[in-house]
């Protein structure tokens, strides 16, 4: 259970108690993002990817990854960035002694209620499956919302339509001009001529389900589920 600490609305100045979320690293410690007591809280007034996420350093294993950044629903309406200190995990981190990477541990997903739920549990299961570098896609996809990795293309789709062949196939041309491997996530699943090409085109399919748990849906992606990154 991380700390929590006192954030004050600077729209309706308001208090509120508030500790940061847990998620689970790699290597199956908790993680999580260290907040800044004495910092202040920033409405949210449009988004951006970059600032999005934060960089936390887990203190058992030494790896660092991006998480989302912590906010905050006040009941006056407004969203709240809440500050996030720079340094303290990555200090505890560059202490610890390093070990080798630990098998991977029970997937423990992040329940689902937005469209942003969905992208963070896409991220958080290409982690646990041990990709690097989890950044937004370079180029934005017909359809959902597009990340990547080292090596991966990935593609989320939160909409309550199933994949169309379109939607794969773009994918998968996206991956191809990136010389990189590439996944599908979606909520509605997938049409049936879109699950047939993936099939040719080898692109590994999930469904996500609200628990935020990818379950694959073609052979594609029972190997890479069993398998994780190579």
């Amino acid at each position: 259970m991380s700390e929590s600490v006192s954030v004050r609305c600077p729209a309706c100045r308001r208090e509120h108690q508030y500790a940061a979320p847990v998620y689970p690293c790699a290597c199956g410690a908790p993680v999580a993002p260290t907040l800044d007591p004495q910092g202040t809280a920033t409405v949210v007034t449009h988004r951006s990817w970059d600032e999005e996420w934060v960089g936390v350093r887990c203190a058992g294993c030494g790896r660092e990854d991006e998480w989302p950044r912590p906010e905050l629903g006040c009941p006056c309406g407004a969203v709240l960035r809440v500050p996030v200190a720079a340094t303290a995990a990555g200090e505890d981190a560059d202490r610890a002694q390093r070990k080798a990477p630990a098998p991977r541990r029970v997937f423990q997903p992040i329940t689902i209620r937005t469209a942003r739920d969905a992208v963070t549990a896409a991220a958080v299961y290409l982690r646990w499956l041990g990709y690097r570098d989890i950044r937004r896609a370079d180029q934005r996809p017909p359809t959902g919302i597009g990340i990547a990795a080292h090596g991966l293309l990935a593609q989320v789709d939160p909409t309550v339509a199933p994949a169309s062949l379109r939607d794969v196939e773009c994918l998968w041309l996206t991956a191809m001009t990136e010389s990189a491997a590439c996944v599908y996530f979606s909520l509605a699943g997938y049409a049936p001529d879109a699950r047939a090409r993936a099939d040719s085109l080898g692109v590994p399919l999930f469904v996500l389900d609200l628990t935020g748990t990818p379950q694959p849906v073609n052979s594609l992606a029972d190997e890479l589920d069993a398998t994780g990154a190579r």
